[in-house]
């Protein structure tokens, strides 16, 4: 058992009997950009409360690229959208650069500085695409400038920047498009939840080239939820979530070989600590 954190370089990683805690190194300040303090979440099912997520301490400084995995119903997406604002916990308290957010708002915390895309994107019919980014840009954009960001993405924007945000795209491209508009909104923290879900195979092998771009080129931090191999490839840090609980944390390459079939792939999985 270690009673003290242990440097990993840019992870520290803390046991105890109690829980878990894991996070990005601390600023020169002594302040992660995000942190998480024993963040609980409840919900009540005939009559009987049930923990979804429970007791989460979780640090994460600047230009940190991370992957939340774990197996299904082990409250990942609960936890992105508890960091959005979707969600409020029901214990614990949330912090921006110190300030506590905690009860904030969805659109609170966009103009904080935290996006989110959401598993399905949602349709505008009417809307076009070069609207859909100019509005998370938040200001006037000329047609070159929304083409960038298509650019970005791995779109030909001559193609896409005047089509409607509707059912004629599809999953793959509005996740494309989603991704685009959460980069022109210049988010310090971009949380995409389950971004590979709906989307057919050639346009998951584009997702992967496009979340690679953006480890490379992103100021921000990006968070994803995911549990697919390829996606925790491209990430800096790993973080296990099972049964409502970080089971374990560190970089990809100290994560990644357990969880893809080595020892430590049940003990992650099933929420036995390390």
């Amino acid at each position: 058992m270690l009673t003290r954190p242990a440097d990993y370089g840019n992870i520290y990683y803390e046991n105890s009997e109690d829980k878990i805690r894991c996070g990005a190194a601390p600023d020169r300040e002594g302040n992660p950009m995000l942190k998480l303090e024993n963040i609980s979440f409840d919900v009540t099912e005939d009559a009987a409360t049930k923990g979804i997520v429970k007791d989460i301490s979780l640090d994460i400084g600047d230009k940190s690229f991370m992957v939340i995995t774990g197996p299904n119903g082990g409250g990942k997406s609960t936890l992105a959208k508890l960091i959005a604002g979707i969600e409020k916990p029901t214990g614990g308290r949330i912090l921006l650069d110190g300030v506590d957010i905690t009860g904030m708002d969805i659109t609170q915390r966009a103009k904080a500085g935290i996006g989110y895309a959401f598993q399905q994107p949602v349709r505008f019919k009417g809307l076009t695409v070069k609207d859909l980014i100019t509005l998370a840009a938040g200001r006037a954009l000329s047609t070159e400038d929304a083409c960038h960001y298509l650019s970005e993405v791995g779109l030909c924007a001559i193609e896409y920047i005047d089509r409607e945000v509707n059912g004629s795209l599809s999953g793959g491209e509005l996740k494309r498009i989603e991704i685009a508009s959460v980069i022109a909104r210049g988010a310090r923290i971009s949380v995409f939840d389950e971004p590979e879900a709906g989307i057919d195979l050639w346009s998951f092998h584009n997702l992967i080239r496009v979340f690679e771009h953006m480890r490379k080129t992103t100021a921000g931090t990006v968070i994803i939820i995911s549990h697919q191999e390829r996606i925790l490839e491209t990430a800096d840090k790993i973080v296990v979530l099972a049964g409502g609980r970080i089971t374990g944390m560190g970089s990809r390459e100290e994560i990644l070989p357990g969880l893809l079939g080595g020892a430590d792939t049940c003990r992650f999985y099933k929420g036995e600590r390390t």
